[in-house]
Order: C-alpha cells, then structure tokens, then sequence
C-alpha cells in the first residue's frame, strides 16, 4: 500500500504526455477508463474501481493505493520522457 496526495496524483497524470492513459490501459490490460479511474476519474459505467481510498484533507486528501501497478507505470513513462529529454542551454 502507498500513500500520496490526491493533488499530487492529478500532478502525475496531468504531466503524462498525450496518449498515455490508453498506453497504460493496454500495458496492463487494463479498460482505459479503469485507468482514468485511477487518477480521480468517476467513469464506472466502462471502467472499473483500481483500489484507490480517499480520505479528505489538506492538498486534495489522502490517497491510499492498494496496488500501485497504473502509478510505477505512469512514473515509468515520465522517466523516460526526462531521459528522452533535451538538455537546456544557457
């Protein structure tokens, strides 16, 4: 179980270039609703609830992850994209 900040979840998703969630989704095998899910999204109709709980508070809440599979993959990607990154010149 992992414990992070809602605002900081929304972080996350919000920096994942375009695509990801359906490059995620079809990672895992995943609907990609379920993904969006994941990250704060209300769609129960196609996707599924991921395991997340979430406690009010300050900076969005508390929430508790009971399998971080969807977060180490979004972390993954924008791992790669920092890598793929060009270094800044002064």
């Amino acid at each position: 179980m992992r414990t992070i900040t809602f605002n900081e979840l929304r972080r996350i998703k919000d920096s994942l270039p375009t695509g990801s969630m359906h490059r995620i989704a079809d990672e895992l095998g995943l609907n990609v609703d379920t993904v969006r899910n994941f990250f704060g999204g209300h769609n129960f109709k196609e996707g599924k609830s991921v395991g997340i709980h979430l406690e009010p508070g300050p900076d969005g809440g508390l929430v508790m992850l009971d399998d971080t599979t969807v977060l180490d993959r979004a972390l993954k990607i924008l791992d790669e994209m920092n890598a793929n990154a060009e270094p800044v010149r002064a």
